[in-house]
C-alpha cells in the first residue's frame, strides 16, 4: 500500500511539475484547468485509498484497544476532505 501511495503522488508531483511549466509557457488557459483538474482527482484517489487503509486497519485498532474517541477525530477528517 505504502509503494503505490508514493508511486501515485510521484505521478502527481511530476504533473503539478508540468501545469507550472504550462503556466511559464504561456499556454492557453483551459488546458492548464484541466490538467489541474486531473491532479485533483488524482489527490482524491489517493486520498480515499489512505482514508479506506486507516479505516480497516488504525481505526479498529484504536476502537478495540477503547479509544472511542478515534471516531470524533475521523469525522473532522472527513468534514476537512470534504471541503
Amino acid at each position: 500500500m505504502k509503494s503505490s501511495l508514493i508511486s501515485r503522488l510521484n505521478r502527481i508531483e511530476g504533473q503539478v511539475r508540468g501545469i507550472k511549466g504550462m503556466i511559464e509557457k504561456d499556454v492557453y488557459c483551459d488546458d492548464v484547468l484541466n490538467q489541474i483538474a486531473s491532479v485533483q482527482a488524482a489527490m482524491n484517489s489517493v486520498s480515499k485509498l489512505l482514508l479506506e487503509s486507516h479505516m480497516k486497519s488504525c481505526l479498529i485498532s484504536r476502537i478495540q484497544a477503547g479509544e472511542m474517541e478515534v471516531v470524533d477525530e475521523l469525522l473532522k477528517t472527513i468534514e476537512k476532505m470534504m471541503k
